[in-house]
C-alpha cells in the first residue's frame, strides 16, 4: 500500500553553491522547507536579490523508510530549475519552479544504509525556462512541501508531469452525470483489476465498479452541481489497484460536477445561471517568508478574498500550490489558472511553456473551480508581431483542448497590443490588463474602450484581467493620479467598480492584486522593493479602504466602514468622508450630532462634513456602525505627504505660473494650444530616439523595451504630467536630470494653458 513519508526537516543549507558534496558538511546551515533563500532581500528594493544555485541535502537513512517496493522523490515547488543527486552522481533535471515532479530514486535508498540526497536549486536568469521578465520577484528555494512516495511495483502513475494517476471527467445529462474516469497504472498485470467508488460529500456511496479496464463511466443519479459559492458541492473518487482480495495501490481525489460556459453579450454562465465573475488577482508571497507560504497563510488569504465578497480569483502568474486549489474548490471561488510564460517571448524557451502547460492541466485536472486555463501574460511587451510567438500561442491553445476537451483557453493582453494583433484571436477568450487612471488615460476610458473592443470583436468573451492602482499610508483631500494616497485608490476602484461592474458582457474582473506583493525592482511610493497595488497590504493586517469598497459591492454580509482612518489631522473647514456599505442607507454623525442620512444605490456615501476641533465620527446604516475620527489642524501635515527619496523633483517643488503650464500640467492640457502641441512634440521625438535605442539594445531599463510601432501607447499618457513621465522614464532606461526638469519648467512657464470651454 501506498504510503507518504515528508522530509521537510533538517536540510543542510548551503547559499551560492559551487560543488556538489559526496557527504553531508558540518557547518552548513539547518533549515526546513518550505524555504526560501529570498525571503528578506526579495522585497527590500534594488533588484539586487540573490539569483544564483543553491544546495539543500539530507541524508536518507534506509531503516526510516516504510517497506515499499519502490521510492519515489516528490518535490511540490522549487525555484525555478532543479538537479537531484544522490551520492554525488546527478539522477534528474527539471525546469519550472511552481508545479510538483517526482523522480524514482529505489535503488539509491535501497541498496546502502543512507544516501546523500542533495537538491540544488537555480534561480539564475536564463533563455530557457520562464519567467525572466516579470514585475514580481522570482523567489529561490524548495518553497512547498518535499516527500518520498512509497509504493508497490504496480502502482498508479507518479511519473507523467507530476500528475496523480487519476483523471475524472463528469458529464451533466439532465439532472444526471456521467462520469469518466481514467486511471494510469505502472507495471499493470493481467491480474490487476480497478475498484472505482464515488462517494459524496457526506461518504455515502453513490456508484462503483470493478472492472479490467483503466478507465470506466460511472452514473451519478439527481446529481448535486457544484455552485460556485452558493453551494461549492465536491463528491470523491477513490480508485483502487487490487490484485485478487488484496489492495496494491489507492488514489483519490475530490470533484465537482457543473456547466459553464462564457458568452461574448452575458458573461459566465454556471449550471445554467448567469454568475459574475468579479474578484482579485493573487501572488503566492508573504513578508519574511516570500513565497515560502504555509498552510495557516493559505487559509488567511482565502478567507479574506471571500470576507471581499469575490467569486474568482486569478492564480496570477504561475501555477499554485495544490493545497490553495483546494481551497478554492472548497469555498467555490471560480478560478483562472495559468503558466509563466509572461512579458517577453524567449524563441528558445517553447519546450518550456508547453512542459509548464502540460504540468499545470495534468497536476489540476480534477479541480471543479478552474474553469480557463491561461496561455500567457503581456506577453507582447516587445511586440506582438513575431510569428514564433503566434505560433507558440498556436500550439499552446492546442496543446490544451488535446489534454482537456472540458475548459476553455484565455490570455491576458497588454494595453499597449494593437486590436487587430493576429494572436488576439487565438484562445476561446481574452481579457486586457488595463491601467486607465494609473498609467495614462482616465479612469473613465476603461469602460469605453471595452465597449470599443466588444464592438469590434462581437463574438469572442472579453474581460479585464488586471486593474488598479497603487496606494501606501499617504494621504490627502485633493488625490490625484499618481500620488499614492490611499484616497486616490479608492476614488480610482470607486470609478472601476461603476464601469466595470454594470457591463453584463465582461465574463470577468480582476482587480490587481488582492495582497502588495513583492517586486525587488520597484522603488515606488515611498517603499521599495513591492507592488503596493493590494487591496490589503503584504503583511495582510491592514485593509485599505479599497478593500471595503469592493465588500459593498460583492459581499451579502452587512457591514458599514468609515474612509480614511489613517487621515487624522486635515487642514480644510469642510473635509469630505466616504462611508461604503452594502445597506442601502447611512447617517453620519459628528460629535454626536447627525449630518443626515444619505441613500446610495452604488453602495458609496458622500457626506461634507465641518472639521473644527476634534471630531468623532459615527456611521450608523441599520444595526452596524462603524467610528472614526478627525481632526483640524492649521497647515497640511507632512506626514501624509509622499516625498520620493530617489526623485529628482516633487510636484509640489515645481513653480507654477497662474494661467500657463508647468511639469504639473497634464500633457493633454499642454497639447490643447499650438505651442503646447509643438513643445510635446519636440519632447516626443527625443525620447523616441532614445527609446529606440532601448529597444535596439544599447541601453535597456528594467527588463523592459517598448514597442512604439504596437499603437496605443501614446493615447494612454494624456492624462500624465509631464513630471509623471519624467519618474516613470527608469522603465525604459531614460533618466531626468534636476537641471534638465527645471529648463522644461521654465518652457513650459511661457506656454498659456487653453481656455476652458
Amino acid at each position: 500500500m501506498r504510503s507518504i513519508l515528508n522530509i521537510n526537516q533538517n536540510w543542510g543549507f548551503l547559499k551560492d553553491a559551487k560543488e556538489v558534496p559526496s557527504t553531508l558538511p558540518a557547518d552548513w546551515e539547518v533549515v526546513n522547507v518550505p524555504h526560501s533563500w529570498n525571503a528578506i532581500d526579495g522585497m527590500d528594493g534594488g533588484a539586487d536579490y540573490f539569483r544564483g544555485t543553491c544546495h539543500y541535502a539530507k541524508v536518507i537513512k534506509r531503516n526510516e523508510l516504510p517497506e515499499a517496493d519502490r521510492y519515489y522523490l516528490e518535490i511540490n515547488g522549487a525555484n525555478s530549475s532543479a538537479d537531484v543527486y544522490v551520492n554525488g552522481v546527478k539522477k534528474a533535471h527539471h525546469d519550472g519552479g511552481y508545479s510538483t515532479w517526482r523522480v524514482e530514486l529505489t535503488s539509491d535508498f535501497k541498496d546502502a544504509e543512507e544516501a546523500l540526497l542533495v537538491i540544488a536549486v537555480d534561480n539564475a536568469a536564463n533563455d530557457t525556462v520562464y519567467p525572466q521578465v516579470a514585475d514580481f520577484t522570482f523567489y529561490g528555494g524548495i518553497y512547498r512541501d518535499v516527500n518520498i512516495v512509497c509504493v508497490a511495483d504496480s502502482h498508479f502513475d507518479l511519473e507523467y508531469y507530476g500528475g496523480k494517476g487519476l483523471a475524472i471527467t463528469p458529464v451533466i445529462e439532465g439532472e444526471d452525470a456521467k462520469v469518466k474516469v481514467e486511471t494510469y497504472i505502472t507495471n499493470k498485470k493481467d491480474s490487476h483489476k480497478v475498484h472505482v467508488v464515488l462517494k459524496d460529500a457526506e461518504g455515502n456511496t453513490v456508484a462503483g465498479t470493478i472492472s479490467d479496464d483503466t478507465t470506466v463511466e460511472l452514473e451519478i443519479k439527481d446529481v448535486h452541481r457544484w455552485h460556485g459559492r452558493k453551494d461549492p458541492y465536491l463528491y470523491t473518487c477513490e480508485a483502487e489497484l487490487i490484485d485478487g482480495e488484496d489492495v496494491v495501490d489507492v488514489v483519490s481525489s475530490r470533484f465537482g460536477c457543473r456547466t459553464y460556459e462564457i458568452d461574448p453579450n452575458n458573461g459566465f454562465i454556471l449550471n445554467g445561471e448567469e454568475y459574475p465573475l468579479r474578484g482579485v488577482s493573487r501572488h503566492q508571497d508573504r513578508i519574511g517568508y516570500g513565497n515560502a507560504l504555509l498552510k495557516e497563510h493559505h487559509d488567511e488569504d482565502m478567507d479574506l478574498i471571500c470576507e471581499v465578497g469575490a467569486t474568482t480569483i486569478r492564480l496570477a502568474h504561475y501555477q499554485h500550490d495544490q493545497y490553495f486549489y483546494d481551497l478554492c474548490d472548497e469555498r467555490g471561488l471560480v478560478i483562472w489558472a495559468e503558466i509563466p510564460y509572461i512579458s517577453s517571448h524567449m524563441a528558445t524557451g517553447r519546450e518550456n511553456t508547453i512542459s509548464q502547460m502540460k504540468e499545470l492541466v495534468i497536476q489540476n485536472y480534477n479541480h471543479p473551480s478552474i474553469v480557463v486555463w491561461g496561455l500567457s501574460n503581456e506577453i507582447t511587451i516587445n511586440g506582438a508581431n513575431d510569428p514564433d510567438l503566434v505560433e507558440n500561442h498556436r500550439i499552446l491553445n492546442d496543446l490544451v483542448h488535446e489534454l482537456d476537451k472540458t475548459r476553455l483557453t484565455t490570455m491576458a493582453i497588454v494595453s499597449m497590443c494593437p486590436l487587430d494583433a493576429e494572436y488576439i484571436t487565438i484562445p476561446d477568450t481574452v481579457a486586457w490588463n488595463h491601467y486607465f487612471g494609473w498609467y495614462g488615460g482616465e479612469t473613465s476610458m476603461n469602460g469605453p474602450w471595452f465597449d470599443k473592443f466588444h464592438a469590434m470583436y462581437p463574438n469572442l468573451p472579453v474581460g479585464c484581467s488586471e486593474y488598479g492602482c497603487e496606494a501606501l499610508n499617504w494621504h490627502t483631500s485633493d488625490p490625484k493620479q499618481g500620488d499614492y494616497t490611499e484616497e486616490y485608490q479608492a476614488y480610482y476602484h470607486e470609478e472601476l467598480i461603476k464601469q466595470l461592474f454594470t457591463r453584463k458582457y465582461m465574463w470577468a474582473t480582476y482587480v490587481w492584486n488582492m495582497f502588495d506583493f513583492g517586486a525587488d525592482a520597484r522603488g515606488e511610493g515611498g517603499e521599495n522593493g513591492q507592488n503596493h497595488k493590494g487591496l490589503i497590504t503584504i503583511d495582510r493586517k491592514y485593509k485599505k479602504d479599497s478593500f471595503y469598497a469592493y465588500k459593498a459591492w460583492l459581499s451579502d454580509d452587512p457591514f458599514v466602514h468609515i474612509c480614511g482612518k489613517r487621515y487624522v489631522n486635515r487642514v480644510e473647514d469642510v473635509t469630505k468622508v466616504t462611508v461604503y456599505s452594502n445597506l442601502p442607507e447611512v447617517e453620519l454623525f459628528a460629535n454626536g450630532e447627525s449630518l443626515g442620512k444619505v441613500k446610495a444605490e452604488d453602495h458609496f456615501f458622500y457626506f461634507d462634513v465641518p472639521n473644527k476641533g476634534e471630531t468623532t465620527l459615527v456611521a450608523v446604516a441599520g444595526e452596524y456602525k462603524d467610528e472614526s475620527r478627525i481632526n483640524k489642524v492649521d497647515t497640511f501635515d507632512e506626514s501624509y505627504r509622499l516625498v520620493e527619496k530617489n526623485a529628482v523633483l516633487n510636484w509640489f517643488d515645481i513653480t507654477e505660473r497662474e494661467g500657463y503650464c508647468s511639469l504639473n500640467t497634464k500633457i493633454s492640457d499642454i497639447m490643447g494650444t499650438l505651442r503646447g502641441k509643438l513643445f510635446i512634440a519636440g519632447m516626443t521625438t527625443s525620447l523616441m530616439k532614445q527609446m529606440k535605442k532601448n529597444a535596439s539594445g544599447e541601453k535597456k531599463g528594467g527588463g523592459f523595451n517598448i514597442n512604439l510601432k504596437s499603437g496605443g501607447i501614446m493615447d494612454m499618457v494624456g492624462s500624465f504630467s509631464i513630471l509623471r513621465i519624467s519618474s516613470m522614464g527608469g522603465m525604459v532606461g531614460i533618466e531626468f536630470t534636476k537641471e534638465q526638469l527645471l529648463d522644461m519648467n521654465k518652457k513650459l512657464n511661457k506656454i498659456k494653458l487653453p481656455r476652458k470651454k
